[in-house]
């Protein structure tokens, strides 16, 4: 039976990752040699050379993934923040993009914390539930509800958020949680906003295997930020948080939505890691000033 070492292994997936266009073939390429082997990425280089039975588990995997299928449905795991998810078909893979709003999130929260208060919090479209887990065990002490429609992403939900104490809601968010409204300290959501004219220019991991109610929204890529803005007016507290993820070419119009609706001030919008509009965050007006009439969204 013949062997392969793992650096023969290694430069053949990395060879063939690169020729199908996947982004990062060395990583992935070690990634699933690890998965394949049963192993941490970090003990490849303590292995003996592989036999035929591990070749072909290996093999298989890169042939998959050459065909675009995401390196996390291959592996079932996603990393997000301190976290490791389980994630597979009928559900969105969360992206690093969204671990920076989480971060946003999470140090206004222990600021809450630090001076005595139980936030609470609402995340829709929670998806794998990775912002709500994140959330839930980086600041202990807080009350957070987790909304999906999807009943295929809300079961992946239900693993990842067992034993975090977040309670998940499977419904519309439209309608969700009435019995919080004007309590909630935080509503933060990662919103499908791809415009469905953008279809092509998607890549395939996402196009082709994240679920579509997942990635596109509408005609202009807004339709479900309008409804996470909606939600948010009614569910939180005067002077409560929200943030929501959007397209880096909705650095313009998705802060605009939010100021048209006039209940939030102190609007901005903020970069991810490598420098593109990603998030808006804004502070719900008091009762007193939306009763004046006021619509100025500063």
């Amino acid at each position: 039976m013949s062997t392969a070492s793992i650096a023969e292994l290694l430069a053949h997936g990395r060879s063939e990752l690169a020729g199908a266009g996947v982004e990062r073939p060395e990583v992935d390429a070690r990634l699933l040699l690890a998965h394949a082997l049963d192993v941490s990425p970090a003990r490849l280089v303590l292995e003996p050379d592989v036999d035929e039975n591990g070749r072909g588990r290996y093999q298989e995997l890169i042939s998959r993934r050459v065909r675009r299928v995401p390196l996390q449905h291959l592996t079932g795991r996603a990393n997000f923040r301190y976290t490791d998810l389980a994630v597979g078909p009928g559900v969105f893979v969360p992206r690093p993009e969204t671990e920076v709003m989480t971060g946003w999130a999470v140090a206004r929260l222990r600021e809450m914390r630090a001076a005595g208060h139980t936030p609470m919090v609402v995340d829709l479209c929670t998806g794998s539930g990775a912002v709500a887990r994140s959330i839930a065990t980086e600041v202990a002490g807080c009350r957070v509800y987790a909304v999906e429609l999807s009943t295929d992403a809300a079961a992946w939900a239900d693993r990842n958020l067992a034993g975090t104490g977040v309670e998940l809601r499977v419904e519309d968010m439209a309608d969700t949680l009435p019995e919080l409204d004007a309590q909630v300290d935080l509503v933060i959501a990662n919103p499908p906003y791809i415009p469905l004219e953008a279809y092509e220019t998607v890549a395939p991991e996402a196009r082709d295997y994240d679920p579509p109610q997942a990635l596109f929204s509408g005609l202009d890529g807004l339709d479900a930020i309008r409804t996470v803005i909606s939600v948010a007016v009614r569910l939180l507290r005067d002077g409560g948080m929200l943030t929501f993820e959007h397209a880096e070419l909705q650095g313009g119009s998705a802060p605009a939505v939010v100021a048209a609706c006039g209940a939030f001030h102190h609007l901005r919008d903020h970069l991810d890691l490598v420098g593109r509009p990603r998030y808006v965050t804004a502070l719900r007006r008091r009762a007193d000033f939306r009763a004046a009439g006021s619509t100025k969204a500063r």
